[in-house]
């Protein structure tokens, strides 16, 4: 049988916005020439909000063992500009790994961060599975209570917002998420499916703020999601045991000139007139 592989609808050609400089990117990934400026580690079943400036390095590691994390992103001094899971697995790809970029939503449009580390790239199970999953989004309390019946108010939308009211957001401030060692796929349906999560302790992903950001994580509630369902015998007590903290480091980077050349990216250029013009009016 002869099976066809249809050509991305968005690629990255020469020069294009999407084509990014490898080794830049790969110098700062390597580089020791970093300070850790801030080091947490999230609990189970928590969530916590924390600025990574523009041009500083985020890791988020699973110092424990596998565990899930839900992340969202805003411009940290507009919180209308956030992260666009949709659009960036339009321009990238369903999971994303090293080189890939965050993007913003409209009007804004522009990379938040680029993913420079990344210990499970190329991970794969033998039905396809991949991990940093973008299919999906985060767990929340009302489709929980649809589909079960019950009440469970840490999932990892309420965790993101309990994480993020200190800093002046609200419940609608929060967005579809990148799901951060997530495994996922689609099925021959096309339905959306979840696997256990592959990584081990010391895995990381790691990435470089291209703006100011803030960022909320959230241990997602399923833990590892190996024991993870739906139905009077499955529950959050059942997961309990897959549930582990996540960590999180922020780092300067101590050699300014790893930064010559570069520059926080801009808004999108489009005017924004969508055609709309004002009429003109005769005396």
């Amino acid at each position: 049988m002869v099976t066809r592989t249809p050509a991305p609808a968005y690629q990255a050609t020469k020069g294009s916005p999407l084509d990014i400089d490898e080794n830049f990117y790969t110098t700062i990934s390597s580089t020791n020439a970093r300070k850790c400026i801030e080091s947490f580690e999230i609990p189970i079943r928590s969530g916590k909000a924390f600025n990574v400036p523009k041009g500083y390095v985020c890791r988020i590691s699973t110092k424990h063992g596998p565990q899930v994390g839900d992340l969202n992103l805003w411009a940290r001094d507009n919180p209308r500009e956030r992260f666009w899971a949709s659009r960036t697995r339009q321009l990238h790809r369903s999971h994303v790994t090293t080189f890939d970029r965050l993007w913003s939503c409209l009007p804004y449009l522009r990379p938040m961060c680029t993913i420079i580390g990344d210990t499970l790239a190329g991970y794969s199970d033998d039905v396809g599975s991949r991990v940093h999953d973008l299919l999906g989004t985060r767990c929340d309390p009302y489709v929980n209570q649809m589909l079960s019946g019950k009440a469970f108010d840490f999932h990892c939308h309420s965790n993101l917002t309990r994480a993020i009211l200190p800093f002046g957001l609200t419940e609608f401030d929060v967005h579809d998420v990148l799901n951060v060692f997530q495994m996922t796929g689609l099925n021959k349906d096309g339905k959306y499916y979840m696997e256990p999560c592959p990584a081990k302790p010391g895995d990381y992903f790691e990435f470089f703020a291209e703006i100011d950001l803030l960022c909320a994580l959230s241990t997602c509630p399923g833990g590892d999601l190996s024991a993870w369902g739906w139905g009077k015998d499955s529950g959050a007590d059942d997961m309990l045991g897959c549930c582990r903290p996540l960590t999180v480091e922020v780092f300067k980077l101590t050699d300014s000139s790893l930064l010559d050349g570069w520059e926080p990216p801009q808004p999108a250029s489009y005017a924004g007139v969508h055609g709309i013009a004002m009429p003109v009016f005769q005396q």
